[in-house]
């Protein structure tokens, strides 16, 4: 039985409004609050050389701390991995003015797709920026996409984590920060790994070198 045509149509006008809107709101909010963040980087030596190499990396981030990675790493020449669920249209268009270029796909939709573009990407000389627990969680628990393309592509994985001064969290699954105007923010990335498998013991060990990556001394305001 097929679905009321009406009624779909109806929700398409409403999808397009809704990502119409989110990048005519977002992207100028973004701009405006981005421009005021202080932020500092923490070892961040292994994917610069990597980059001088002509070498391509996996800058794995937690979904909560997205936004000021991604301001942080923007213009640099990365792809983007970006879900095919409602809202990954919104973040698409908001990413590419930032310099990534974005890639569709997830593990919960059109997985085994992305996973085969992420990995000829990567081969090609390609870096990406991807949330491994993303883009419904759980939190801070890593999918085995990421490890599967690095191992395949035999391309390193670099964690990244995130520390601000002054946030908001919204009340979603994985806490999503966004750091207040002028908020000192600490950008701390991991020593790469290339993993051999995409077993437990390979997640557990990522989610280990997430936070090491993690500084231990608080970012304080200035």
């Amino acid at each position: 039985m097929s679905g009321d045509p009406k009624a779909a149509d109806a929700q398409t006008r409403r999808d397009a409004r809704k990502v119409r809107w989110g990048v005519r709101l977002g992207g100028p909010f973004l701009a405006i609050l981005g421009s005021t963040w202080r932020i500092e980087e923490v070892n961040a030596v292994h994917w610069q050389a990597l980059k001088r190499a002509g070498k391509p990396y996996l800058l794995s981030c937690w979904h909560g701390e997205l936004l000021p990675a991604v301001w942080a790493n923007k213009h640099r020449d990365l792809c983007a991995m970006v879900s095919q669920h409602g809202d990954g249209e919104i973040i698409a268009r908001l990413v590419e003015p930032l310099g990534f270029r974005a890639v569709r796909g997830s593990t919960t939709r059109g997985a085994k797709q992305a996973l085969i573009g992420m990995v000829v990407e990567l081969q090609h000389g390609h870096s990406f920026a991807i949330t491994p627990d993303g883009p419904r969680g759980p939190a801070m628990v890593p999918q085995p996409g990421v490890l599967m393309a690095a191992m395949r592509a035999q391309v390193p994985i670099i964690p990244i984590r995130v520390e601000a001064t002054w946030v908001w969290r919204m009340k979603s699954w994985d806490r999503f920060m966004l750091p207040k105007p002028f908020a000192r923010i600490r950008v701390s990335y991991g020593d790469p790994w290339i993993p051999s498998s995409i077993d437990e013991s390979a997640r557990q060990e990522l989610i280990r070198r997430m936070d090491a990556a993690r500084t231990l001394v608080p970012v304080a305001p200035r």
